[in-house]
């Protein structure tokens, strides 16, 4: 059955061909029927994924080609006038999903600025308010100690080294949601101070090297210290490894950081192509960098460790600037 659908459908003509035809019919006034085909053209052209270089190399030769047919000069600029305008209709479904995609980073910039206020105020609820309620519980303990038998002094001193325990843990969450040091004193001094805290925590060396000094901008330093926060994590989470180093370099208009680490490894293309990738944490950190117009490039295979590198501009339109606490 599907052979016979197949003889009985037509072949579908090239692109280049059904190009080549289209602006023949727009030059020889075509109208708005052609404009229209090619808007449809373009339409086809993202689909099918074509690159901008391809479409204007397309369109070059599809104007050679109609150019040297024509016999005078004023044939040549009616010619050249109207494939302007049959290029400019086709290259519309570009600019439109361009312009879709302008909207959707600041969108998704402004989401994370939102969500990193939000993280603030948590942080700041758990680190000051949460405190303030167990300096409240060693006290109503220390008032209520003389009026019980010396032999639960020994049980109350037991809830008061649980609460210790309780207030040491929300100290660390609450350096994990949002550390002070990111705001007060920068990425720099934010990255080392959590990779000082992860390898306490685990035992992993984890080197921090770079020459630049200096402030970025306050939504560049949230997303350099998430991004490393998150590799950090997928490191020490999947890949097993006994070292990891942190670089942090600036190359002429861009930031580049790369997170390395000598662990187990994995199939690039693999994980890629699975679209269940929340696994390694890769789709946050892309969205971090799709919002800063960066780039994440990955260098690993399986027994021979991980390469995570990320490049993005220094300056990011409408990004916020520093603001201290």
């Amino acid at each position: 059955m599907n052979i016979a659908i197949r003889r009985k459908t037509k072949p579908q003509a090239g692109f280049e061909e059904e190009y080549l035809s289209s602006l023949r019919e727009c030059a020889a006034g075509g109208g708005e029927h052609a404009l229209g085909r090619a808007y449809e053209l373009g339409r086809r052209a993202l689909t099918e994924q074509k690159s901008l270089v391809e479409m204007a190399s397309l369109h070059h030769q599809a104007v050679l080609a109609l150019v040297r047919g024509a016999k005078s000069e004023k044939r040549w600029e009616e010619l050249l006038r109207s494939s302007a305008e049959f290029l400019s209709e086709c290259l519309s479904p570009y600019e439109m999903t361009h312009r879709g995609f302008q909207d959707a980073v600041k969108a998704l910039r402004h989401l994370n600025e939102t969500l990193e206020e939000e993280i603030k105020r948590i942080a700041h609820a758990v680190h000051d308010e949460a405190g303030q309620v167990l300096v409240a519980v060693h006290i109503a303990l220390a008032e209520l100690a003389p009026n019980l038998p010396q032999s639960q002094h020994r049980q109350l001193s037991r809830i008061g080294e649980l609460l210790n325990q309780v207030e040491t843990q929300l100290r660390r969450f609450s350096h994990e949601l949002r550390p002070t040091v990111l705001d007060d004193l920068g990425w720099l001094a934010a990255i080392r101070f959590l990779a000082g805290s992860v390898s306490k925590r685990t035992g992993i060396p984890i080197q921090v090297r770079t020459k630049m000094n200096g402030r970025l901008s306050g939504s560049l330093e949230t997303a350099l210290y998430r991004i490393v926060q998150e590799a950090l994590t997928n490191a020490i989470k999947h890949a097993k490894p006994s070292e990891v180093r942190i670089d942090v370099r600036k190359e002429k208009h861009m930031l580049r950081c790369s997170i390395q680490d000598d662990g187990v490894g994995f199939d690039v293309r693999a994980v890629q192509s699975n679209r269940n990738r929340e696994g390694l944490g890769l789709i946050g950190i892309q969205e971090r960098l799709n919002a800063l117009g960066g780039i994440l490039s990955i260098d690993s295979e399986p027994g021979r460790g991980t390469t995570l590198l990320i490049r993005f501009p220094m300056e990011v339109p409408n990004a916020h600037t520093h603001r201290p606490r």
